[in-house]
């Protein structure tokens, strides 16, 4: 983690191997430079929230849990815009195929719940083609 102590964003660089220690590294370090900046505990619950549902996503569904690939985690976290990138060795998917966890039929379906939190939370929700690489955007409201 590097700052000019400028006022740059503050940038987050990271390949993770092992699940559980590795997300919470990644949460740790993304929660100090969040503080770095003033951000408050409103914004450090949405963003820690995202990368658990992201990050855990991309190790399980993107990886399948497959213990030789890797989850490449990267940072931008600034005072008004925070940017988020997770990319998996998985092959993608397509987000509109994932059934909405709100509908009646889907309500007993765990599927769907960390998308739909990631969409509530983050400023934007975006998957990069084949699918295995997610960018969100936070912006704080103020």
């Amino acid at each position: 983690m590097a700052s000019t102590g400028s006022g740059e964003p503050i940038r987050i660089d990271l390949v993770l191997r092992e699940m559980r220690e590795d997300v919470e590294h990644a949460q740790g370090l993304v929660a100090a430079a969040l503080r770095t900046f003033g951000h408050d505990d409103d914004a450090l619950f949405a963003v820690r929230l995202c990368l658990e549902e992201a990050l855990v996503n991309a190790f399980r569904h993107g990886n399948r849990l497959e213990p030789s690939l890797v989850v490449k985690f990267q940072a931008s976290i600034g005072p008004d815009v925070c940017v988020f990138e997770v990319q998996d060795e998985g092959e993608g998917f397509d987000p509109g195929g994932v059934p909405d966890p709100t509908a009646d039929e889907n309500l007993e379906i765990p599927s769907g719940r960390g998308i739909m939190l990631m969409r509530a939370y983050m400023s934007e929700v975006e998957y990069l083609e084949p699918g295995n690489r997610l960018r969100m955007v936070f912006r704080p409201k103020r």
